[in-house]
């Protein structure tokens, strides 16, 4: 007899069964979220090395919005820097040392900017 794979459970927190109605609020996506002003987040630019083999990555922290912003914003960021990273965690992370362009491009957006580290 084969298991079957129960789907729609993980959007619960892992609730099996309850009697109370309020227990079931249906799951809110990143999408949802209104999209934030620029000029309203502080965002926190560092370089780090932890754990990356001895390579520096631009670390750009602080984002408050939607996870499609955040996507765009960090796509953006790799085509002004002309290189590669990725997006994890509600961080932006750019493949080397290029804080004073990500710096200065956020600064064009309308972001605030800290530097963070040394």
């Amino acid at each position: 007899m084969k298991k079957q794979k129960l789907t729609g459970l993980e959007s619960l927190g892992g609730l099996v069964y309850s009697t109370n109605p309020e227990a079931i609020v249906p799951p809110s996506d990143g999408e949802s979220a209104e999209p934030v002003e620029p000029g309203t987040q502080l965002l926190y630019v560092s370089l780090d090395r932890r754990q990356r083999a001895g390579k520096s990555v631009t670390l750009i922290e602080g984002f408050s919005g939607p996870q499609d912003q955040l996507d765009a914003l960090g796509k953006a960021l790799k085509t002004r820097c002309g290189t590669g990273g990725t997006v994890k965690d509600g961080c932006i992370l750019i493949q080397g040392d290029v804080r004073e362009k990500a710096i200065a491009f956020l600064l064009e957006k309308g972001y605030k900017t800290k530097r963070k580290g040394g």
